[in-house]
């Protein structure tokens, strides 16, 4: 029977264009993950959006001097463009400024606050003398108390993770002005994380099939002890908070960004014409939620969203959180988009194509560990790996086909025992490709089918059909056949990570359909099949073209 399953994937901000650490980090990841699942046969859902409210848009749009929405208008399509090149293939892909998400996110504020879970409190908060306003949090920098990086801001720290309160900063300076901030008394509503903070250290006890490092944060969060936390702020941007007297003031981002996969999902289901079809992702407990993030996302998907849920009843709390470490782009620096540095996605996609950066950056998944993006390196992968390995695999089987049989695929009768061996190996495939990426483990799913396709190259090169064509064309043509059928299984085993590609080849092969509806099994290619004439799958990179991108 097929599963449904639900991909949540983080929302970027509006406000920048996106690097090749966000798309190692959450993006290609989940879309692979999308990918596999659907070839499997399974029910998936797809979603996420740009996170419009967020104060790096307002830090922006103060830079600039424009109101908000511009910034918004402008990085927003930049987004849906790389999405669109990029290959990721999102069921709906939305923004925050929905009038569906303003009405989830107050329904959401409002059944928590009746469920006891959401309270007044009025407390002293960071003040600009020059700037005469209050500070949001991502407008107040200063040192970590927990761990002395200065430059951590106001919600929390980039070196250690740690979230923060912008008033436990040590010396504290605001971004708009440099001053040194005042605190000054305002009510605002509060999560009581305490409250669930026993459900949930037994809940996140009991995930063992979480990441190590995802599964040690939380519950070294836990164990540390929960505070409650503002979730409204004194701004103008964002949802407005469905409270009397509270008309100048606005739900806080980190509050309504996490509750867009449910607004997401809603939005999804309105679309499609059936407005109830997004329950069962998110009522029925045999459905796997899988959410999709960097590691500095790990408390508001491990903690805050679950307590969030869970006050809310009634809905699912995340099955897996396959939380990606940092892509660096030097020894010494992740890639930030805050701190503006790193390797923008639409330049590297103006360098190269889309599945040639995929191929790479699968390699290159920070999934347990710190990794680095080498644009030279992205070309060895390209010309060593990928083409050598794989590309070229396919493109001389093809080509000695037409050119020894004219371009239809031989009919073959008992197969030798070194055949059925490499046939029997693209059989097994796709258990072990499949066990890894239904494992969130993509780097490993992808060294499995390129150990396929090596076993594949030295099978051909063992039979050498070239040669045998000469003197023995029933051996040259259950070579080419056999190796044709193994092919056809890695052009499955590789469409999660080489879709553009793969959905290349599907057409060489002269198949019907689409491969999407392939199913994620061994199929042969009937002997008799007319294929159309060998296409290159990829290009060599010249060095010189090395760089193209920085």
């Amino acid at each position: 029977m097929p599963e449904r399953i639900l991909v949540c994937v983080a929302w970027p901000y509006a406000n920048y264009l996106l690097h090749v650490g966000q798309a190692a980090g959450a993006y290609l990841p989940s879309d692979i993950f999308a990918r596999y699942q659907r070839l499997k046969g399974n029910d998936v859902l797809m979603v996420s959006g740009s996170d419009c409210h967020g104060t790096p848009i307002t830090v922006a749009a103060d830079k600039e001097g424009v109101e908000p929405q511009v910034i918004v208008d402008r990085y927003h399509a930049k987004i849906l463009e790389v999405w669109e090149r990029f290959g990721i293939s999102y069921d709906l892909y939305t923004t925050t400024l929905t009038e569906n998400h303003y009405q989830v996110t107050q329904d959401v504020f409002l059944k928590l606050k009746e469920n006891g879970l959401l309270y007044p409190r009025t407390e002293e908060y960071l003040y600009d003398p020059q700037a005469d306003r209050f500070l949001p949090d991502r407008y107040v920098e200063g040192t970590c108390p927990n761990c002395a990086y200065p430059e951590a801001r106001g919600d929390q720290c980039d070196n250690c993770g740690k979230t923060l309160d912008a008033v436990e900063l040590i010396n504290p300076r605001s971004k708009i002005s440099g001053a040194t901030p005042v605190l000054k008394p305002s009510e605002h509503y509060f999560l009581r994380l305490t409250a669930m903070q026993e459900r949930l250290k037994e809940w996140a006890g009991k995930q063992s099939h979480w990441r190590r490092n995802v599964l040690n944060f939380t519950l070294g969060m836990l164990n540390e002890g929960l505070k409650d936390r503002a979730i409204t702020r004194d701004i103008a941007w964002g949802v407005p908070v469905p409270v009397d007297g509270y008309e100048n003031k606005r739900i806080y981002v980190w509050f309504d960004a996490v509750i867009g996969y449910l607004s997401a999902s809603k939005e999804w289901a309105a679309r499609k014409g059936d407005p109830e079809a997004w329950r069962p992702y998110w009522e029925d407990p045999s459905v796997r939620s899988y959410y999709f993030i960097g590691k500095d996302n790990i408390p508001f998907h491990t903690v805050i969203w679950p307590m969030m849920l869970m006050g809310y009843e009634g809905l699912n709390v995340p099955y897996d959180v396959p939380a990606n470490q940092y892509v660096n782009f030097s020894a010494t620096q992740k890639q930030s988009k805050s701190k503006g540095t790193g390797n923008w996605m639409l330049d590297l996609l103006d360098s190269y194509a889309p599945d040639v950066v995929r191929f790479y950056l699968t390699t290159v998944l920070p999934e347990t560990n710190d990794t680095e993006f080498r644009e030279e390196d992205l070309v060895r992968a390209n010309n060593d790996v990928l083409i050598a390995t794989w590309g070229n695999l396919a493109n001389r089987v093809i080509s000695m086909i037409h050119r020894n049989f004219g371009g239809i695929v031989p009919p073959v009768g008992a197969l030798s025992p070194e055949s059925e061996a490499i046939l029997n190996d693209a059989r097994a495939a796709f258990g072990a490709v499949g066990g890894e990426f239904g494992a969130c483990h993509f780097r490993g799913g992808l060294q499995e089918a390129l150990r396929l396709a090596q076993s594949a190259n030295k099978y051909l090169d063992e039979r050498a059909p070239w040669k045998a064509v000469k003197t023995d064309t029933t051996h040259a043509a259950e070579t080419l056949a056999t190796a044709l059928n193994v092919i056809n299984a890695l052009k499955v085993l590789l469409h999660p990570v080489l879709p553009f590609s793969t959905a290349q080849l599907h057409e060489d092969l002269g198949l019907d359909g689409d491969l999407r509806q392939h199913g994620w099994e061994y199929q042969a290619v009937p002997g008799g099949t007319t294929l159309a004439p060998a296409r290159p799958l990829y290009a060599k990179i010249e060095t010189e073209l090395a760089g193209a991108s920085a």
